[in-house]
C-alpha cells in the first residue's frame, strides 16, 4: 500500500465501468476524458489522481487540480480525502492559484504588490465623457472582460469584437476607447483586476525563468475540470505552468459548452488530439443520471446541431421513466400557475419538494413564477441570482419613482413604454436589463389592482414583501428557482424548463450561427439536469410593457416534441430525426413506460406566409419552395412534415443556399443520413427557385 493512500489500488477501481475503469488506469499523457451529463467526470477525476497517489505514480503534494467555483475545489479535495490521500491536493480556481503564486513571488523579490480592484463598474464609470455617461459602466465591463479573456488588446478590440458578433454598448471603436482608459488609468494607479492576475501570472512565467522553474517543481502532475470553459487566457496560463512537460489530464464536454459569450473557447478541448497527437482521448457514454427517455429526447436535440459532439452520444443506465411533456399555454401567468399545480401535484409523502426545480433562460422570467408558487403555498428558493431589487437599474428605476411628483400609475405608463424587446443592436446586458424593468413593471400592474390610491413608497413596501418575504430556509425543504446557466452541474428528479419561446430559447440576440449552437447545447443542459421526469412548457403571448405580445414556441421544441412523439410511437427519436422511421425494440434502445404518459404536443406548425424571424425578405420565396417540396416528400412518404424537416432546418437552408452536398452537410439539422436521402432533391429546389 502506498504511503500516501490508505486505500489499496484495486479497491479504487470498484463500482466503475469499463471506461471509467480505462480513464482512472490509462498511463498515457496527455489525457482528455470526454464525460457527458451525468457520466460521474468527478469520480473519475478523483478516483484517477488517487489511483495514480496509490500506485506511487504521483505524489499528491505535487498535484495542481484545476476548477471554476471554489464549491468545486472543496468538493474536489473532500473527495479525494475520502479516498484514502493522507497528503493534501491543492485545488482550486484558475485566479486563486494565480494570485497565490504571484503573492509569494511578489514577497520574495520585495516587490510592493498592485491594489487588488474590487469595485470595476465604478471605476469605469469615473472614465467616462460626454455621451459615454448614458450607458452603465457595467456594460463596458462586460467588454473589458470579455476581451480580457480572449487576450485582445484595446487596439485590436474592434475587430475582434465584430468578428465574435459582440454587441458593445456604443461603438466597436468607442468602446475601444474606453477599454484603452481603463488599461491606462489602471497601470498608472498599480491597480490589478481578477483577469490581470491571469495575464501577470502568465508573463512572469514567461520571463522569469526561476519562477517558472519553481512553480513547475511545485505542480507537476496537472488536472482541469470543465475544460469546455476554458478561455484562451486561462489556456496560455495552464501553457505556462505546463512548460514541455506532458502530465496533463484534462476533462470536459463540448455539448455542455455554455459560456463562450463570456469568453471560453470550447475549440481548446475539440482540438486536443490535434495538439496532442500522442495523447489519448477517452469516452464516457454511460450517463447515470436521466430516464432512457428523458435523455433520448435530449439526445435528439444534438443530432445535425453544430458544435456539438456528434460521436458522444450517451446511453442511459436507468429504469424507464415517463416520456417528457411539452405543454403550450395562453400566456405568462397561466404558465406559472401550471407549473405551480405541477409542483404540488408531485409533492407528498415521501417526494421533498427539494426533488423539483424550475429553470429559465433568464433572471427576468423568475418574478411571475415566484408570485405563483406563493399563492399556492409552495415553498421557494431562488438559486445564484441576484435579486431583482439589487439590480442597478431597479433601484434607478425605484428611485425615479419614488422622486417624481407625478402619479404613479403615470410613471408606470412612462416606464412601460421604454421597454422595449428583442432589440438586435442591444448588447447582453442591455437586454437583461430591459427584461428586469419589464418585470418591474409587471409588478407594478399587480400592486396597483390591489391597492387603492397606489404610491411609489407602498409599492416599494409591497415589493419588498412579496420579493423578500416567505422565503424558505438556504438548506430547508424548498422547489429550487433557477436559470439554464446556474443549473449546469445539478440535478433534480423533477425538472420544469418554463418559457421554451422563440426571443427566449434561443434568446433573442443570439443571431449568429455560433451563438445559435450554445442556445442549443444550453437546452441540452437544462433538459439533462432532470432524473425522473421532464416538464417543458412554453407561453403564446406575454406582456411587454403595456402589449400583449403574441409568442412562437422555440424552434429547438420542433426537434424536442419529435423526439418525445417518437418515443410514444416506440420508435427511436435520434433515428427518426435523421429521416428514419424503423421502430426500436433492440437492447439497449428506449422503450416505451407502461406509466401514463403526458400527451404529446402536434409537430411543427406549417402556417403560408408565416416566415422565421432569422429570414430576409428575399429569403422568403426559396423558404416557401422548401416547404411545397417538404409537405410533398412527407405525403408521399406517408410520414408526418417534420419527420422530412423541421422549420427552423428548412429556414437555415434557404438562409445559407448551399450548393454541394457538404455545403448542405453543415447546415444546422442536416445529418449524413438526411443528407443522403435527400439532399440532391434540396438541392434541386434551390437551383430552381433561384434560378426563375
Amino acid at each position: 500500500m502506498s504511503t500516501v493512500c490508505r486505500v489499496e489500488p484495486d479497491a479504487l477501481l470498484d463500482g466503475l465501468n469499463t471506461a471509467q475503469r480505462l480513464a482512472v488506469t490509462s498511463s498515457t499523457s496527455p489525457l482528455c476524458i470526454l464525460a457527458g451529463a451525468g457520466s460521474g467526470k468527478t469520480r473519475v477525476l478523483t478516483h484517477r489522481i488517487a489511483y495514480r497517489a496509490a500506485t506511487g505514480d504521483l505524489d499528491p503534494r505535487h498535484v495542481l487540480a484545476l476548477t471554476f467555483t471554489r464549491k468545486a475545489a472543496g468538493e474536489l479535495t473532500a473527495r479525494l480525502r475520502s479516498l484514502g490521500l493522507r497528503e493534501h491536493v491543492a485545488a482550486g480556481t484558475f485566479h486563486s492559484v494565480a494570485y497565490a503564486q504571484l503573492r509569494t513571488r511578489w514577497a520574495e523579490r520585495n516587490i510592493t504588490p498592485p491594489q487588488l480592484m474590487t469595485r470595476k463598474a465604478g471605476f469605469v464609470i469615473g472614465l467616462l465623457t460626454g455621451a459615454e455617461k448614458s450607458t452603465p459602466g457595467i456594460d463596458f465591463v462586460a467588454e473589458i472582460e470579455w476581451a480580457k479573456a480572449r487576450m485582445v488588446e484595446p487596439e485590436a478590440y474592434p475587430e475582434a469584437a465584430k468578428t465574435a458578433g459582440r454587441k458593445p454598448p456604443i461603438s466597436y471603436e468607442a468602446t475601444a476607447a474606453v477599454y484603452a482608459r481603463y488599461e491606462d488609468q489602471r497601470r498608472q494607479k498599480r491597480l490589478i483586476d481578477f483577469d490581470d492576475m491571469l495575464r501577470v501570472c502568465h508573463r512572469d512565467l514567461i520571463s522569469d525563468t526561476a519562477f517558472a522553474d519553481s512553480q513547475r517543481w511545485r505542480f507537476s502532475h496537472l488536472f482541469v475540470d470543465e475544460f469546455q470553459d476554458v478561455n484562451p487566457l486561462q489556456h496560455a496560463l495552464l501553457e505556462a505552468w505546463r512548460g514541455d512537460r506532458t502530465d496533463l489530464c484534462i476533462v470536459g464536454d463540448p455539448n455542455q459548452a455554455i459560456y463562450s459569450w463570456n469568453g471560453a473557447d470550447p475549440e481548446l478541448l475539440l482540438s486536443f488530439a490535434t495538439r496532442f497527437p500522442e495523447g489519448e482521448t477517452i469516452r464516457l457514454l454511460d450517463n447515470y443520471r436521466s430516464s432512457p427517455q428523458i435523455l433520448a429526447a435530449a439526445n435528439a436535440l444534438l443530432v445535425g446541431g453544430r458544435g456539438v459532439d456528434h460521436n458522444g452520444t450517451q446511453s442511459a443506465t436507468r429504469p424507464d421513466g415517463s416520456v417528457p411533456s411539452v405543454r403550450e399555454l395562453p400566456e405568462e401567468r397561466a404558465e406559472a400557475a401550471a407549473i405551480a399545480r405541477a409542483a404540488r401535484d408531485r409533492h407528498g409523502p415521501g417526494a421533498l419538494w427539494a426533488h423539483q426545480a424550475v429553470l429559465v433562460r433568464t433572471n427576468a422570467q423568475l418574478p411571475i413564477i415566484e408570485e405563483a408558487m406563493k399563492s399556492a403555498g409552495i415553498p421557494f428558493r431562488v438559486r445564484g441570482a441576484t435579486p431583482l431589487l439589487d439590480q442597478p437599474e431597479i433601484k434607478a428605476a425605484l428611485g425615479d419613482l419614488r422622486r417624481t411628483p407625478r402619479p404613479f400609475s403615470d410613471a408606470i405608463h412612462d416606464l412601460a413604454l421604454s421597454v422595449v424587446i428583442d432589440d438586435d443592436s442591444e448588447s447582453d446586458r442591455a437586454a437583461e436589463r430591459r427584461a428586469n424593468l419589464d418585470a418591474l413593471v409587471q409588478m407594478a400592474r399587480d400592486y396597483m389592482a390591489i391597492e387603492s390610491p397606489p404610491t411609489a413608497n407602498g409599492f416599494f413596501l409591497w415589493l419588498t414583501a412579496t420579493t423578500r418575504a416567505d422565503q424558505p430556509d438556504p438548506n430547508g425543504d424548498a422547489v429550487e428557482l433557477l436559470t439554464f446557466h446556474a443549473a449546469k452541474g445539478l440535478e433534480w428528479p423533477i425538472v420544469h424548463l418554463a418559457g421554451l419561446e422563440q426571443g427566449y430559447v434561443p434568446i433573442g440576440h443570439a443571431k449568429t450561427p455560433g451563438a445559435w449552437a450554445e442556445e442549443r447545447r444550453l437546452f441540452y443542459v437544462a433538459a439533462t439536469r432532470a432524473e425522473r421526469e421532464l416538464l417543458c412548457t412554453w407561453a403564446k403571448s406575454r406582456t411587454f410593457g403595456e402589449r400583449p405580445i403574441p409568442r412562437e414556441r422555440s424552434e429547438f421544441l420542433d426537434t424536442f416534441a419529435a423526439a418525445c412523439e417518437a418515443l410514444e410511437a416506440g420508435l427511436d427519436p435520434v433515428a427518426v430525426g435523421n429521416g428514419a422511421t424503423v421502430p426500436t425494440r433492440s437492447s439497449g434502445s428506449p422503450t416505451k413506460s407502461s406509466k401514463p404518459k403526458p400527451k404529446s404536443p402536434k409537430g411543427p406548425r406549417q402556417r403560408p406566409g408565416k416566415y422565421p424571424d432569422s429570414l430576409d425578405s428575399s429569403d422568403h420565396a426559396l423558404f416557401d419552395a422548401l416547404r411545397q417540396w417538404r409537405s410533398d416528400r412527407s405525403k408521399s412518404a406517408d410520414v408526418p412534415a417534420f419527420v422530412v424537416c423541421n422549420d427552423h432546418t428548412l429556414a437555415e437552408i434557404a438562409r445559407h443556399k448551399p450548393t454541394t452536398p457538404v455545403e448542405l452537410l453543415r447546415v444546422n439539422g442536416m445529418g449524413e443520413i438526411k443528407v443522403s436521402k435527400f439532399g440532391d432533391e434540396i438541392l434541386a429546389v434551390i437551383t430552381e427557385t433561384l434560378d426563375a
